[in-house]
């Protein structure tokens, strides 16, 4: 696979999987300051320790899409996920495809811990 081959004999799906842990921990943090939140205010919506609040948010460990979805619905938020040929200068979302104003969606369901 061309791809894995890139960069450093097969290094290149874990430089870009800790690229992509970095923005994600780095959107939730900003989230979580936007609504005035610590973090054992997320880990209490959660019913987690904080603990797991810090591993989440050290962006050190593989996070799933599962642990994501977790923290988006204990937020009431949305985890958004695209593909896109940096190359070709486009936005995230290229022609032909759903852009999220017009992608059907089901809304996460108001958590009870927040």
């Amino acid at each position: 696979m061309a791809w894995r081959e890139s960069v450093e004999g097969g290094r290149a799906a874990e430089l870009e999987g800790a690229r992509l842990a970095r923005q994600a921990t780095a959107s939730l943090a900003g989230l979580l300051a936007e609504r005035g939140m610590t973090r054992k205010d997320l880990a209490d919506c959660m019913g987690v320790s904080p603990g797991r609040v810090s591993q989440i948010l050290s962006g050190g460990e593989n996070l799933t899409l599962r642990s994501l979805a977790a923290v988006a619905e204990s937020l009431d938020a949305r985890v958004e996920i695209s593909f896109h040929d940096p190359s070709d200068g486009r936005e995230p979302y290229a022609t032909g495809s759903v852009r999220p104003e017009t992608a059907p969606s089901t809304p996460l369901a108001p958590s009870p811990h927040y």
